[in-house]
């Protein structure tokens, strides 16, 4: 499966770094701009289940998550769907390893209904264009990856 949007960034850390950042669910939020942070239901891994949190302005909302892809240090990825158990996206993020750290990709999966993407998603996230979103939101992840990245090789 191709991914619908896909970015990548080198950043000056090593992947076991990164991939700590990309796992750590609570503190996404400070990576991200509308996911607000996630909790693990059962231990990290492949299969694992987590609550996912975001916000668009007044508007919050949930999804139950299933992590279809548990790589350490390499790849990361996970299935979203509604409260209701509706399909909505894939998440995934890989590492791979680059001259002064590693590349980091960003792959979103458009999979869910066209009821999840014409009616049930723009109403609950308040946004009409998800895929001209994303690529924004994206980007932002992964500028604030990089920013992270270069504050601590600044501060070592």
């Amino acid at each position: 499966m191709e991914p619908t949007i896909s970015r990548a960034i080198d950043v000056p850390a090593d992947a076991g770094t990164v991939w700590s950042w990309v796992t750590d669910l609570p503190r996404m939020g400070e990576l991200s701009p509308e996911n607000i942070g996630g909790r693990w239901l059962d231990e990290p891994g492949l299969g694992a289940r987590f609550r996912g949190r975001n916000r668009n302005g007044d508007l919050r909302w949930w999804t139950r998550v299933r992590v279809v892809a548990f790589e350490e240090n390499r790849r990361f990825a996970f299935d979203v769907r509604t409260p209701i158990g509706s399909r909505v996206s894939r998440w995934e993020y890989v590492l791979t390893p680059a001259a002064a750290g590693c590349r980091v990709t960003e792959n979103w999966y458009r999979i869910g209904s066209w009821v999840v993407r014409k009616f049930m998603g723009p109403r609950v996230t308040g946004r009409a264009d998800r895929p001209g979103y994303n690529v924004r939101s994206i980007e932002h992840t992964l500028a604030a990856i990089k920013a992270r990245a270069e504050e601590r090789a600044a501060a070592a």
